[in-house]
């Protein structure tokens, strides 16, 4: 529970599901000054999904006016579809295309829940801005500190890696001391009519949850070659490399076996020569990352330093050493075992036990031999 303090003039986005439905209750409860909103992320929510696919249909905009409602704030809408549209869809469009593999929760949160949304509050006299991520912010000899939720199941510091510390001085995640059990039951307390309402999943853009159908539509279809990474033959035709994924292992439509009938993973990916890689599992293990264009949520760890790292929302964590950081904007590490399934386009987010050091983009992988 958030405890009382000194009464801030606070904006709650109120996305229509339980969480965010909470953390706004909360916000007032601690006696804060709170308006909601409500994103609207497309031009024609009509479009999105209707049940417990993605998020930010016309359903959820409904629920979120009847939680405000509820509390007796003020609700208002924001038109954000345009700026979604250029800095989510298209970038993760474009990042397929070029044989990424991006994380588009992330990218929204940097650019437009903690980017778009929150400059436009600050503007308009807002102290902070409030939401039902699980995670905690806390101060510390450095300033603002990022830290995991209580809750490792719903944690998710992973996609709130890219924020800055002039960012997290006005955020407010009022659910990252509780789990998600507690926060159902107390929606259910109060009289939440979303108490029950299922968790949004997939990609809310992609309402079906066919992500190789949607951007096959968008980046066009266009045949190439799967060949094995260990001998080079051909074993397999696709039909548009962006539909894989490193470390894919279903719906590869493989021509021939491998010759001990084991199963094979998409080890690369060329969208310059079109080309697929497949082969054992073993050629995913990797123990040195390096990843670009960094985000320190507090100071910059040195080089040597002992970190634990991630590399997808929930995937397990690593530890890891820092072996590099150039003037160049390159972040390495060396992992003290093996990690499996490593896609350039990934985050990579290092931490200090449960504190967030910062994330920054995924752009090769190696194993180093011995």
């Amino acid at each position: 529970m958030m405890e009382k303090s000194t009464p801030l003039k606070v904006l709650a986005a109120l996305s229509g599901g339980v969480d965010s439905a909470v953390a706004a209750a909360r916000c007032v409860d601690a006696g804060h000054d709170v308006t909601a909103v409500h994103l609207a992320l497309s031009e024609t929510p009509e479009a999105r999904r209707s049940g417990a696919r993605g998020c930010c249909s016309l359903e959820d905009s409904r629920d979120a006016r009847r939680v405000a409602d509820s509390l007796g704030i003020p609700y208002y809408v924001w038109d954000v579809a345009e700026r979604f549209t250029e800095e989510v869809i298209e970038d993760f469009i474009a990042e397929y295309a070029a044989g990424r593999t991006p994380n588009p929760c992330l990218r929204c949160n940097e650019r437009i829940k903690f980017a778009a949304v929150l400059e436009r509050a600050l503007a308009l006299g807002f102290d902070a801005v409030c939401t039902g991520h699980y995670a905690q912010v806390r101060t510390g000899g450095a300033g603002y500190e990022l830290h995991r939720a209580v809750d490792p199941a719903k944690d998710q510091s992973y996609v709130l890696a890219v924020l800055t510390q002039d960012q997290l001085a006005h955020c407010m995640f009022p659910l990252g001391d509780s789990t998600k059990d507690q926060v159902r039951a107390e929606a259910s307390a109060r009289g939440i009519q979303v108490a029950s309402k299922p968790d949004s999943h997939d990609i809310c853009f992609i309402p079906n949850g066919d992500t190789k159908a949607w951007l096959s539509a968008r980046i066009g279809v266009r045949s190439g070659e799967i060949r094995d990474a260990e001998t080079g033959d051909v074993i397999g035709e696709h039909e548009g490399a962006h539909a894989y994924t490193v470390g894919q292992r279903r719906g590869l439509g493989l021509d021939v076996s491998a010759p001990d009938r084991a199963r094979r993973y998409v080890v690369g990916v060329d969208t310059g020569t079109n080309t697929v890689l497949v082969g054992p599992p073993t050629l995913l293990d990797v123990d040195h990352i390096s990843a670009e264009r960094p985000v320190w949520c507090g100071p910059t760890v040195t080089v040597g330093a002992e970190v634990s790292v991630q590399v997808r929302a929930h995937g397990e964590v690593i530890l890891a050493r820092v072996a590099e950081i150039t003037s160049a904007g390159v972040v390495s590490v060396k992992l003290v075992e093996p990690l499996r399934g490593v896609a350039p386009g990934q985050a990579l987010v290092l931490y200090d036990g449960t504190r967030v050091i910062g994330s920054a983009t995924i752009t090769g992988s190696r194993r180093e031999r011995t």
